[in-house]
């Protein structure tokens, strides 16, 4: 009887450690604590954010654009909250 063991070989990967994780727009919504609709409307006006992949009309995106998603909406928020200190 042969027993399989979980951890690889040295100098080999696990298969999925070689898949990228891609996830949705909705998915990175989640993770951020953000609307849906801020994160769509992020990725709709920053060009430089781009998805990774397409799965049919899905459009997919790795963790680097998760950072720079991040960021644009900490920004907006920075922007937005210098505004109101100014009319007050």
């Amino acid at each position: 009887m042969r027993v399989l063991s979980a951890i690889p070989p040295e100098g080999k990967q696990n298969v999925s450690d070689s898949i990228p994780k891609l996830r949705t727009p909705g998915v990175l919504a989640a993770a951020l604590g953000a609307p849906l609709h801020r994160v769509l409307y992020v990725l709709r006006t920053r060009r430089h954010i781009r998805p990774s992949a397409n799965a049919g009309r899905l459009r997919l995106y790795d963790r680097d654009a998760l950072a720079m998603l991040r960021h644009e909406l900490t920004a907006i928020d920075a922007r937005r909250e210098r505004g109101r200190s100014r009319v007050k």
